[in-house]
């Protein structure tokens, strides 16, 4: 790296915290500038105090490093864009994570069956979103994986706990024409 002209220092420390997603120390910036620890601390703290007092961020001395970060008044705002979207589950989610909810442990080539269609795709979204996980394998020839719901699956129903979940000659009249939309 080029020898860091003083007078940029500031403009350099702001690009690191920038980029960086963890507190940033003193030593490793001072490494990384190859310079000496003491200079890096004292620019560390004047950028510091200087930083943007009437802006949104704010530069922190945290966990023994420095970090840029929103201001508390500004959090909720960037708290409420950050937060993904509601994504919905497609029909094919929903009657997959039916029968891994009734049926579980189950592998995917018992889905498959029961579906009359493969199943890979929506299982691993399902896997994804956290609504199922591996619990293991079963003994038979290939070992495939066996998959369950889980607590994410139960918070997202507002259930306590499986045994909570309708029996199925309550679940529909059993025609397929049951509509239900289930927002993740």
């Amino acid at each position: 790296m080029d020898p860091i002209d003083s007078s940029r220092l500031p403009q350099i420390l702001e690009c690191l915290l920038f980029v960086a997603a963890e507190p940033v120390s003193a030593d490793r910036i001072a490494g990384l500038l190859n310079r000496e620890t003491p200079e890096i601390e004292a620019a560390l703290e004047a950028f510091r105090h200087g930083y943007g007092e009437n802006g949104g961020l704010q530069v922190v001395h945290i966990a023994g490093g420095y970090q840029l970060r929103t201001r508390p008044e500004y959090a909720s705002v960037v708290e409420a864009y950050l937060k993904p979207a509601a994504q919905r589950l497609s029909s094919q989610a929903l009657e997959t994570l039916a029968i891994i909810a009734y049926r579980q442990p189950v592998t995917v080539p018992e889905i498959d069956s029961l579906r009359g269609v493969s199943s890979g795709g929506v299982v691993k979204t399902l896997f994804d979103r956290k609504l199922i996980r591996e619990v293991g394998r079963k003994d038979v020839p290939g070992r495939p994986i066996l998959y369950e719901t889980t607590e994410a699956f139960l918070t997202l129903l507002g259930l306590s706990e499986l045994a909570e979940l309708p029996r199925l000659e309550e679940a529909g009249d059993g025609t397929g024409t049951e509509t239900a939309e289930l927002v993740v």
